[in-house]
């Protein structure tokens, strides 16, 4: 397969420079099966399993026969907290468990690799040539997404995913009060947050850790 071309952008929203994207990576193939398998996963992790009810051995009280065994006509009954009755333990009730399972890194690796090519697919996934920013503003931040673009039209929500290869403190400080935008470390994205943004701008340095980790 022929390797896909993609524009460098700088910090103006220029076009600096062009990148041929790893072809053992960016193969243009999209494995829904393995997509569904990483996102069911995460998602089950998740889950904190905490719902408990009480059988009725757990609920208090219940302790004394509400009526004799004979002779009153009405059906015998061992105690109040029966699970027919109100305020009466429940019959197979949820109660704490753990969701959560691993799949094998083969796996989580093409579901990446299928959710990268996606965004290729579509032309949401950005390149940036670096960023440095001098202080800590959400402003300066802001106005560098403004010129890549990334920002949707009018009356659609944000959803920027922003993988940076060693984000600084500056660069969290900065990211983190705009609306919509995420930012990880190139290298620890998974396919659920690709997946859940509507465009991925990755540092070149990132791309560069993150074909490091996939293509081997």
């Amino acid at each position: 397969m022929e390797a896909i071309t993609l524009p460098i952008y700088n910090s103006e929203g220029k076009e600096i420079d062009t990148i041929k994207l790893n072809t053992s990576v960016f193969d243009g193939k999209v494995n829904t099966a393995a997509i569904y398998q990483a996102v069911s996963v995460f998602r089950a992790n998740q889950r904190k399993g905490l719902a408990a009810t009480k059988t009725r051995g757990e609920v208090s009280g219940g302790g004394k026969k509400p009526w004799r065994q004979k002779g009153t006509g009405r059906a015998r009954v061992g105690s109040s907290r029966n699970p027919l009755w109100r305020h009466g333990g429940v019959v197979f009730g949820p109660h704490p468990r753990d969701f959560s399972y691993t799949l094998p890194e083969k796996i989580k690796s093409l579901a990446l690799k299928s959710c990268l090519n996606a965004k290729v697919g579509v032309n949401n996934l950005v390149i940036l040539d670096e960023i440095k920013l001098q202080s800590p503003k959400t402003k300066e931040a802001q106005k560098i997404f403004s010129l890549l673009k990334a920002f949707p039209d009018k009356g659609k929500k944000t959803s920027i995913l922003f993988l940076a290869n060693k984000p600084d403190k500056n660069l969290k400080l900065a990211v983190r009060n705009i609306a919509g935008v995420d930012l990880n470390q190139a290298r620890d994205t998974h396919a659920y947050e690709v997946l859940a943004h509507r465009k991925v701008v990755i540092t070149k340095a990132g791309l560069n850790d993150l074909v490091e980790r996939l293509k081997k």
